[in-house]
């Protein structure tokens, strides 16, 4: 059969990565995975039952040997998600898959000892394995793993938890990915993926706009009954998890996760949603921008003005390197590794799997970056935020496989960083007003989606996980009911949701991949945009200091790793900081508005 037609990729058709510096066959990945369940249990056999006897000095070196094996067993299962995340359709792909994911979870039970008898550490033990010098290269790792002391459970029956979840959780989210990748949504006599036609709520064909939402709801109404199951599915999952873990709260295990505590959160939720004013404002001056008596849900992106420009891929990858270069030589360095060195997969292909994301793969290796592009401005910024995901992976490396990683709530911090840059090199670069206005608005656009929509979404999760708890089994109107009572909330009368939209709720990977993910997204804007506001009052010795957060990786709490940046995450009055720098880009927008307005025509 004739594959279907895609946007153009906008010169990025052959930009593919190379999944070589990996593996360059799957008989070395299975090489690999034999040699880790080897290590895996020769390091049982040394330690089981000796944490709490072993020096600071044989507990390093401990801990030395279980990141060897994690790094093998992270290598492979990189390899089969990318090979995977690239034709989400091929059998095979997704049978080695599900191959790499069982046997990497067979490797694991013989670790799991390890997080048990950490947590069952005396207090007094804990301690001095966290002060000793032989540790201080797992000083933040120790000091986390003490956080789920109440929470992890015997060996034998973490054991079970890790094994069950490969055909329960991680299966269903497998299963929902599939599907919305093989889905396709009619559109003028087309099929098109969720990609191509959620895209087309950004042109400026407002009747074009709302024939797509119509029959985006249209694919999913024919899918109801398996999104339905999928959700109340991994809910039930999750309640179950928490409750053999004691959590007393769905969001508990998230923010320990994320290394924040439950009042840290709701300050930021708090704040958030007590500025609901700020999206109905924005609304209301786009309504008019656009000349509508009425602003719908799929009005929300439309362009100001006329259709977008264009971006070939050289030029997107001019502008982003550029942005960066200007900000610090080696956040250029370090970015233009992924162009050189086909770390990048960019063009749109049938089974792809939707979005962009950056992988952080391993420290032995390198991350990747997986696009859809084609050449509008959005990708562009989507391009440098992935670029930023890029750039912080690849030097926190140096933290090794147990503290590179960073929490969820910073994670964004140098995506979000790194889309600013490129937003205010556009910007300085127009100077007619009307085009400086198009630019400002595309970004607000996207800033009330990060910080606003994001958190909406969390007071949809919120309720969603309590109504399953309570309710049991919630048929898809219930999942409706809620979604448009939290979406309505947010806009506060500015924007018109149509009954097509009540559907919407169940297209969104996050409520199912990473319950409780989604307040991340507007912390990490935020503090982006407060952190940003500072390095344009300090210039220079700013951006020193802000690679030195993205080489800290995960080896301290957040809170401290952003002090030498200005910021004071335990104070609440911290994120009206950031929500004001977003009131000053919709005041600046109005105040362009109005000097659109007084050009002649």
């Amino acid at each position: 059969m004739e594959a279907e037609p895609l946007e153009s990729a906008a010169g990025a058709e052959d930009v593919r990565w190379q999944l070589a510096d990996l593996y360059d066959s799957t008989e070395a990945l299975e090489d690999d995975l034999r040699t880790a369940a080897d290590e895996a249990e020769a390091f049982a056999e040394r330690y089981r039952s000796q944490i709490a006897a072993c020096s600071a000095e044989e507990l390093a070196d401990a801990l030395a040997d279980y990141e060897a094996v994690q790094d093998r067993l992270g290598r492979a299962s990189t390899y089969a998600f990318l090979n995977w995340a690239t034709d989400t359709n091929d059998p095979e792909r997704g049978a080695l898959l599900q191959k790499v994911k069982e046997q990497a979870t067979q490797i694991e039970q013989q670790l799991l000892f390890l997080e048990v008898e950490l947590a069952r550490l005396s207090d007094a033990r804990a301690e001095a394995f966290i002060e000793a010098d032989a540790l201080a290269g797992y000083r933040h790792y120790l000091e986390t793993e003490r956080l789920q002391k109440e929470h992890v459970l015997g060996e034998p029956e973490e054991k079970i938890l890790s094994e069950k979840n490969v055909t329960g959780r991680s299966a269903w989210t497998r299963f929902f990915d599939e599907t919305m990748g093989a889905m396709r949504f009619e559109l003028d006599g087309e099929e098109l993926t969720r990609q191509e036609i959620l895209k087309k709520l950004y042109e400026p064909d407002r009747d074009l706009r709302r024939r797509a939402a119509l029959a985006f709801t249209e694919g999913l109404d024919e899918r109801e009954r398996e999104l339905t199951y999928v959700f109340n599915t991994v809910l039930a999952d999750k309640a179950s998890s928490d409750r053999l873990r004691g959590y007393d709260h769905w969001l508990e295990s998230r923010n320990l996760s994320n290394e924040v505590d439950g009042e840290t959160v709701e300050a930021l939720i708090d704040a958030v949603t007590g500025r609901y004013d700020l999206v109905a404002r924005f609304y209301r001056l786009k309504r008019d921008l656009l000349d509508l008596d009425e602003l719908m849900d799929y009005d929300r992106y439309a362009p100001v003005g006329e259709a977008d420009t264009r971006y070939g891929w050289s030029d997107a990858r001019d502008m982003v390197l550029g942005a960066y270069g200007d900000f610090h030589p080696q956040m250029r360095d370090v970015a233009g590794r992924f162009f050189e060195e086909a770390w990048i997969d960019a063009p749109p292909a049938p089974g792809k799997r939707g979005g962009a994301f950056s992988h952080g793969a391993v420290p032995s290796a390198h991350p990747y970056v997986l696009l859809n592009y084609t050449g509008k401005p959005r990708d562009v910024q989507t391009l440098a935020h992935e670029l930023g995901h890029g750039v912080h992976q690849t030097l926190a490396r140096e933290q090794g496989v147990l503290q590179a990683s960073t929490p969820l709530t910073t994670a964004e911090t140098a995506s979000v960083f790194g889309e600013m840059l490129v937003f205010q090199r556009l910007l300085a670069q127009e100077e007619d007003p009307q085009s400086r206005l198009k630019l400002l608005v595309s970004k607000i656009d996207d800033t009330l989606a990060t910080v606003f929509r994001q958190t909406a979404m969390n007071r949809f999760e919120e309720k969603i996980h309590t109504a399953r708890r309570s309710e049991g089994e919630l048929p898809p109107e219930r999942f409706s009911e809620l979604w448009m009572e939290t979406q309505q909330a947010m806009f506060d009368g500015s924007v018109t949701l149509g009954d097509h939209y009540r559907r919407w709720w169940s297209y969104i990977p996050h409520f199912l991949h990473t319950p409780g993910y989604v307040y991340a997204y507007a912390f990490g804007e935020l503090l982006v945009l407060a952190l940003y506001a500072r390095y344009e009052a300090e210039g220079d010795g700013f951006s020193e200091r802000y690679l030195d957060l993205l080489r800290a990786g995960g080896s301290d709490w957040p809170d401290a790793l952003v002090a030498p940046l200005g910021a004071d995450l335990t104070e609440p009055s911290f994120w009206q900081e950031g929500l004001g720098e977003i009131e000053a880009l919709i005041e600046r927008a109005e105040a362009l508005a109005e000097e659109a307005r007084s050009q002649p025509a």
